[in-house]
């Protein structure tokens, strides 16, 4: 392969990785008409227009992702094996992207720039919204580097490492009609519920222990993070089933009254998950390392120190 078809190839996967020939140029370094002018050449070599225009973005064709899909994986290997020893916490100016939720920034995001100010001040650390398909999908088109949540099925092309487990406790203000005792399973599925759904969905781990015992609930208002809900909860009459995690933090309780739900569910595991493209990544192995080195700190912190234990 010719130098010039190497360089091509380069420009394509950052503009597929990006979906935009401004963020292509800047991931580069590149002016973008000197993309754009690769795009005509890649065009013409290749005989696919490759991308579309979509209002304001691209979309790739068909012959564009059958080709990335090929290419990703070599590509991303050649430039790590190039590379791979040149990582250098104290000197590197890499950017890393996580997708969470908001319980996991509030967990360690303070601890983590505090140890990159310390260890790594040219490293770059940027949360990003969380949904489980957004950010397995994100991870495989390389929108992300990370993502912490739940691995709902299992894709060769991702890895994993078990961070640990929640169980879930039932939410409501502390003067609330059912409080302070154990509500039956009439009076949880009668009452208005809030749910937190990152994608927007009114059905989660709970409603799905309910589809199998042929009983629904009625989800009155859903938000898509954690922190609004002791707000809402404490100024209505909606109750929620919150994972146990949430309910150990004692800002988020404060005027709340926690309960257990009136039937048994399932724990649920989180995990931190990334490409195989990212396998031997040495900055990835590094940041990965440190990410869950204080998740898991700060979940034993919270679940047996926790002045406010159920």
């Amino acid at each position: 392969m010719k130098s010039q078809e190497l360089q091509l190839l380069y420009i394509f996967d950052a503009i597929m990785t990006e979906r935009s020939v401004t963020r292509a140029a800047d991931r580069l370094a590149m002016t973008q008409p000197a993309v754009s002018n690769a795009i005509s050449r890649m065009r013409g070599l290749w005989n696919d227009p490759l991308f579309i225009r979509k209002g304001r973005n691209i979309v790739p064709t068909s012959y564009a992702l059958s080709l990335w899909d090929q290419i990703g994986g070599p590509l991303f290997a050649l430039t790590n094996a190039v590379h791979a020893t040149q990582f250098d916490p104290g000197t590197s100016q890499r950017t890393f992207r996580v997708a969470a939720t908001d319980v996991i920034v509030e967990l360690i995001w303070r601890e983590l720039i505090e140890l990159l100010e310390r260890e790594a001040p040219g490293i770059d650390l940027y949360a990003v919204p969380y949904t489980p398909e957004g950010a397995h999908g994100a991870l495989r088109e390389a929108h992300v580097d990370l993502a912490v949540g739940v691995l709902n099925h299992h894709d060769h092309s991702l890895r994993s490492t078990w961070l640990f487990e929640t169980g879930y406790a039932l939410a409501m203000r502390a003067d609330h009609p059912l409080a302070g005792r154990q509500i039956t399973m009439d009076e949880f599925l009668e009452a208005r519920h809030l749910l937190v759904s990152m994608s927007g969905d009114a059905h989660g781990f709970v409603d799905n222990h309910l589809d199998q015992k042929g009983k629904t609930r009625r989800i009155a208002a859903t938000v898509n993070h954690f922190s609004v809900v002791p707000e809402i909860l404490r100024e209505t009459n909606l109750i929620a089933a919150i994972p146990e995690m949430i309910s150990q933090d004692c800002g988020f309780v404060n005027g709340l009254w926690m309960g257990d739900l009136p039937f048994e569910v399932d724990s649920t595991s989180l995990y931190l998950i990334w490409h195989a493209r990212h396998d031997r990544d040495p900055g990835v192995i590094w940041i990965r390392d440190h990410i869950e080195t204080l998740l898991q700190e700060r979940w034993h912190d919270v679940m047996e120190n926790s002045p406010c234990g159920r």
